[in-house]
């Protein structure tokens, strides 16, 4: 949620940081803003809306800056105004700042301030810490920021300018992403490095309430007491790649780079002669993983649907118990964690909020972790005790697609290694893993079906209200379809287990609330037709995602997908490929806006 970034060098910093922010556009905003010094002076702009909004003003004004600071924001506190856009500034008009994140005792400090008679312009708790170094300030812009840190609570990155401290942008993180790129002769903050990729891969990641002092030809890192030394790590050379190409939309391009990320995936994680998995990339023993007797696996939103195809495979497969757990509720219990307990915890962007809480809380009582992740030098790599890497490059558009299919084949291979360990033979092995060789060629078979999908897409665009049905692993495929279309299209949509539908749901069905039905799961096939049967005798239209081959399911389905074979366990790959596909048709019949779905962020990094 929000991005920020700030450029100081011998370039035009009001076009870079325009740029910059468009390339943060992804982690979802409803205002933007940006400031820097001239002529002394402390100037900005901001305006409610897109980036494009901002540039027009800026044109119109004329502005012109010696170096700059920029935000998207995405509104917490305060509603969607131009008064609580970014950036912020102290009383006496000396000092702007932006912020991501949230300060919890805002209020606190804001009364507090008031009471030293400072009036506030907005609702925003971002104000607060603008006026908080402000109050601190007496001509010791460092010690101003760091008695002001001391005072927060909560998660916070910051950029901030001071008219006193020409050619100079201070930068402040804590449990909330800012990077630092090192250029020659000059510098770059961002919220996440692939903003400034293309003119540097050398960067310096902030966290732990540290202070970046930071000019166009040096950078210093503080932390509450003393200068320290942070090296700087080289970034992945695909971070600077992100384009659209020939694509309308970033989600398409992505749902499409599929067939080639899963085998990014693959590539170099098994040994087929031996019908195993291996990770060069765990830190972890053999006998430590062959002592494990519980997994817990923690995640939010698409990432706990792969989670949870992860919790079947390796109930199914490698005969482990798994406790699934959405992060944001698992952080407020007081979990029950046995020395053989694995942790394993899946995010995308390796800033979700609510998961990297949830493993502080689990390592505080002795767990070691692995994390999934998709993003080097994410908040969530640095501090498990190992991480994989999805290796799906970078995902631009809000609704996750490539990155959960690589979440499922990352999690399908980790559950085959855990199975071979145990009781799973080498033949049945190289058969799972034959099984995976072939998804990608699968998948490309389901995206050469694209114009069939968007005419059925186009015959579906009108429905307001849908729901997803499947059995075993075509559940929780149900639940991330589900979601999927709710995402980008605004259409209420809900998964449901099939055999549930008649416990309530079924009160629901009538001719105006389509069903989309998963057939992929082999083992419940049967079931599954039992269930449709009780959809289509009350008016229901279902829509079928089946296996080619399948018998007797034109005879239920109004229309029907039909998608390559595969076992149960990897299903869910060429059917969610398949629905991914009919929610980005639904939501271009529907004029959505794709890439940026309202109200949404990429990256959730706050509760």
């Amino acid at each position: 949620m929000c991005g920020i970034f700030g450029y100081i060098g011998s370039k035009d910093p009001i076009k870079m940081v325009i740029e910059g922010l468009k390339r943060l556009e992804y982690r979802g905003y409803d205002s933007a803003g940006i400031a820097g010094l001239k002529d002394g002076q402390v100037v900005y702009c901001k305006e409610v809306g897109k980036i494009s909004v901002l540039e027009e003003e800026i044109k119109q004004s004329h502005l012109q800056l010696d170096f700059a600071i920029g935000q998207t924001r995405w509104a917490t506190h305060g509603k969607v105004t131009k008064t609580n856009a970014h950036p912020h500034l102290d009383k006496n008009k000396s000092l702007a700042l932006v912020h991501n994140g949230i300060i919890e005792n805002h209020e606190l400090l804001r009364k507090e301030l008031q009471g030293e008679g400072i009036s506030f312009i907005s609702d925003t708790d971002t104000e607060v810490i603008a006026q908080l170094i402000g109050f601190f300030y007496k001509g010791d812009l460092l010690q101003a920021v760091r008695q002001t840190i001391a005072r927060l609570q909560g998660s916070y990155a910051v950029a901030l300018i001071h008219k006193d401290f020409p050619g100079q942008i201070i930068a402040i993180a804590h449990d909330c992403p800012l990077v630092i790129g090192i250029g020659n002769n000059e510098a770059f903050i961002s919220s996440d490095p692939h903003a400034f990729a293309f003119y540097t891969r050398q960067a310096i990641y902030l966290s732990n309430a540290e202070i970046a002092v930071i000019k166009s030809n040096s950078q210093q890192i503080f932390n509450a007491e003393e200068e320290i030394v942070k090296q700087s790590q080289e970034l992945d050379a695909y971070l600077h790649t992100a384009s659209k190409g020939d694509y309308e939309h970033f989600t398409l391009k992505e749902i499409h780079e599929q067939p080639q990320t899963i085998r990014n995936a693959l590539l170099s994680r098994f040994l087929l002669e031996y019908g195993t998995a291996i990770f060069e990339e765990l830190d972890v023993t053999n006998i430590d993983l062959l002592n494990v007797e519980r997994i817990l696996i923690l995640a939010c939103g698409t990432s706990w649907h792969a989670g949870y195809i992860a919790a079947y495979m390796l109930e199914d497969l490698a005969r482990i118990p798994v406790q699934l757990e959405i992060s944001s509720e698992f952080r407020y219990k007081n979990p029950l964690l046995s020395p053989r307990t694995f942790v394993i915890a899946i995010s995308q962007s390796g800033e979700t909020a609510d998961t990297i809480a949830a493993v502080r809380e689990v390592k505080a009582k002795g767990a070691k972790v692995i994390a999934l992740c998709n993003v080097q030098g994410s908040t969530l790599a640095r501090e498990a005790d190992s991480t994989i890497f999805l290796k799906a490059g970078a995902e631009i558009g809000v609704c996750s697609t490539k990155a959960y299919t690589s979440q499922v084949i990352v999690l399908s291979l980790f559950t085959l290694m855990m199975a071979r360990m145990r009781h799973m033979s080498k033949g049945d092995g190289q058969e799972f893993l034959q099984k995976l060789i072939e998804l990608p060629d699968q998948i490309q078979k389901v995206l050469d079906q694209s114009d069939r999908l968007e005419s059925l897409a186009d015959i579906y665009a009108g429905y307001q209200n849908f729901f997803f049905v499947g059995r075993r692993y075509m559940y929780p495929t149900a639940l991330e379809g589900a979601l999927k279309l709710k995402e980008i299209s605004y259409i209420n949509a809900n998964g449901y287990p099939a055999g549930e539908i008649k416990h309530g749901p079924i009160a629901l069905i009538n001719e105006m609330c389509p069903t989309v039905a998963l057939c992929g799961n082999r083992m419940t096939y049967e079931k599954l037709l039992s269930n449709l049967m009780e959809i289509k005798a009350r008016n229901g239209k279902i829509l079928a995602i089946a296996e080619e081959g399948e018998k007797h399911i034109e005879q239920v389905a109004d229309d029907v997908i039909y998608i390559p074979a595969t076992c149960d366990e990897l299903s869910t790959i060429p059917t969610t490929v398949a629905i991914q596909l009919f929610s980005y048709y639904v939501a271009k019949a529907r004029g959505a806006d794709i890439d940026h779905p309202r109200n949404l962020a990429k990256s959730v990094t706050v509760e």
